[in-house]
């Protein structure tokens, strides 16, 4: 797959401290800015590498990698798939994929639809529970206050006075996690000739939190190959903990914001160097997608 490169992505060495994010959400899945919009505030920023992983989304690759080429901006293959790892689930970042190969796809089509099935009967179960939303235009405006996946449910609860009662309402209404198995997510991504990295490691419930017993666990069933290590959810102490963890393992590192384009998550601008290792995986074999520049940072 071959993107035209833009002027200002002539090839060259990234600096140490060049501006990168390798956790980005658009509308696309649940991100409150479209692709468009996104890649404008970056470019404009000053951002040079950047992933876009929204949510089970390896088909959108093409047109993020074309729009971020126009301006400027390079971004690796990308997606946050939800996956469930004995029960519990943990979200895993996938980068470097070649989505026309398409065993990634083909996950993340299942989970879409089963997470979209869920959220229907979850939401229609809301409502003739008696609660209303009269707001839910002004909490969804990017839906016009319809929900599109589980998280919008939650926002819409949240922005209503029900966050006391989150968890217990939407049980009852029948909501379950839904995912791929994390062991067939990571073969998948392999096979599409990319890496997988456990997201936000230290974020906690509802996710699983992950210490270095956790991690050995993990390792020892699935061939993850590196860890979320800077997320705003993790402590310096905690992100140290996960440098250490990865450094000893030889595991690779991703630096990300979460960002979906609320005012309380905005992009973030890691140091290139951080990450030199991913992105050294990514640009291997011309996995970034993107001839003619280069991610090695010198």
């Amino acid at each position: 797959m071959s993107v035209p490169v833009h002027p200002r992505t002539a090839p060259s060495l990234l600096a140490p401290d060049t501006a990168i994010d390798l956790q980005l959400h658009s509308a696309y899945s649940d991100g409150v800015w479209d692709a468009k919009e996104l890649l404008d505030h970056v470019a404009a920023e000053g951002f040079v590498v950047v992933a876009v992983t929204d949510h089970d989304r390896p088909d959108t690759t093409a047109e993020v990698q074309r729009l971020a080429a126009e301006r400027g901006v390079r971004a690796v293959p990308a997606t946050e798939m939800t996956t469930l790892w004995d029960g519990e689930p943990v979200d895993v970042l996938c980068y470097g994929f070649d989505p026309a190969r398409g065993a990634l796809g083909a996950l993340a089509a299942a989970t879409r639809r089963a997470e979209w099935e869920n959220t229907e009967v979850v939401y229609a179960n809301v409502l003739r529970a008696g609660y209303r939303f009269p707001d839910a235009g002004e909490l969804l405006p990017v839906s016009e206050g319809q929900p599109r996946h589980f998280a919008d449910i939650i926002a819409l609860l949240r922005g209503h006075g029900h966050a006391d009662r989150l968890r217990a309402i939407v049980l009852e209404a029948g909501h379950r996690w839904v995912g791929a198995e994390l062991a067939a997510v990571v073969a998948a991504a392999h096979a599409d000739g990319g890496v997988c990295l456990i997201a936000h490691p230290g974020r906690g419930a509802p996710y699983v939190s992950f210490d270095a017993p956790h991690l050995d666990r993990l390792r020892a069933a699935v061939q993850i190959d590196g860890l979320e290590v800077c997320h705003p959810s993790h402590p310096p102490e905690l992100t140290a903990t996960y440098f250490s963890y990865a450094r000893t393992h030889h595991l690779l590192v991703s630096t990300g914001s979460d960002s979906h384009g609320t005012p309380d998550q905005m992009p973030i601008k890691y140091r290139a160097e951080m990450s030199r290792h991913l992105l050294a995986a990514c640009r291997r074999e011309r996995r970034c997608g993107l001839h003619g520049w280069d991610t090695a940072v010198r």
